[in-house]
């Protein structure tokens, strides 16, 4: 079992596959050209499934696989299929771009649930935050995923100035199509110029929600980060995931795994252990494993404080979103 000293019980992992993107969203990866890891830096898949079947053994019963960008890897058919024969309900984040190339694979893991990245339905504004004219491609991804009947979750980054005019559009759609429309509140990394007055709150999204539309609140899930709200009649839900105005880790439940084998046991926490470097020796990683829960902060990878207001973004030492995985 994966215990911190808080009590909290770890039964899900994050596993970054790389650190490369097709897009170039602009909060998330603030120069076009980055420098990516080199290949010799990441996991390879056998590496990847050893360390899975690791916290498999440990207690983990759900693993999501991000990036970057996840299908991207070349070898991501060979990963997707090997992990899918551990005992675990296994996810998926992804843009949407390379979902028709992989749809059989996906249905024949065994996948259930896609997150699709989707900030904006305006194409000339995807355009402009993605650095990339492919909205209708995405688009025709999720429509593909609904049709083959997949849970499909749209993830789009609430960023004050450019939300609010498509907040009730998003929601709109849930009532023709089973989406479920999740808007993240704006969280601080590295380089995404993250500043507390473009944080656009769960509370001020809930008010323009409610001057068009009339909704009701859902029970959320043991350890959800997202609090759900449905329109009646509607097809699918709504959803605010409130990490800056009413954080929620007293039921967390994640640790993460970066593209290059480092455990990171919060998305904010500065803390990380070299998991890979020490299979690489041939040693176990069960005793970091535990360490790095050992290490785990209450709230906020102990960078920050409740109050998001008082947030100093370049005091806060982490890697950029894209270096994490989500």
């Amino acid at each position: 079992m994966l215990k911190d000293n808080f009590g909290r019980i770890h039964n899900y992992l994050r596993i970054s596959l790389t650190d490369n993107c097709n897009f170039r969203c602009t909060y998330c990866m603030p120069q076009e050209e980055m420098e990516w890891m080199p290949q010799s830096r990441l996991m390879s898949a056998d590496e990847i499934v050893e360390l899975a079947e690791v916290f498999v053994e440990l207690g983990v019963t759900k693993i999501r696989l991000t990036g970057g960008e996840p299908l991207v890897r070349k070898d991501a058919v060979d990963i997707i299929q090997r992990l899918s024969k551990l005992p675990v309900e296994l996810s998926l984040t992804t843009n949407g771009i390379l979902v028709p190339k992989y749809i059989d694979l996906l249905k024949e893991s065994g996948v259930k649930s896609i997150n699709v990245s989707l900030d904006t339905l305006n194409p000339e504004k995807f355009k402009r935050l993605t650095r990339r004219d492919q909205f209708q491609q995405v688009w025709d991804s999720i429509m593909l995923l609904l049709e083959e009947g997949f849970r499909v979750k749209i993830n789009a980054v609430a960023m004050l100035g450019q939300i609010e005019d498509e907040l009730v559009d998003f929601i709109q759609l849930t009532k023709k199509y089973p989406l479920h429309i999740r808007f993240i509140e704006f969280m601080p990394f590295q380089g995404n110029s993250w500043d507390s007055k473009k944080v656009l709150t769960a509370g001020e999204m809930l008010k323009i929600a409610g001057s068009k539309l009339d909704f009701k609140k859902l029970t959320d899930k043991p350890h959800s980060t997202a609090k759900k709200y449905k329109v009646s009649g509607y097809a699918g839900t709504f959803a605010f995931i409130t990490t800056m105005s009413e954080h929620f880790c007293g039921s967390c439940n994640r640790l993460r795994l970066t593209a290059d084998g480092k455990i990171k046991n919060c998305l904010f926490g500065k803390d990380e252990l070299d998991l890979l470097s020490r299979l690489r020796k041939g040693e176990g990683v069960r005793s970091l494993i535990h360490e790095s829960l050992a290490k785990k902060h209450a709230i906020l990878g102990g960078q920050f404080s409740a109050d998001y207001q008082l947030t100093q973004a370049d005091k806060i030492e982490n890697r950029s979103m894209i270096k994490i995985g989500g």
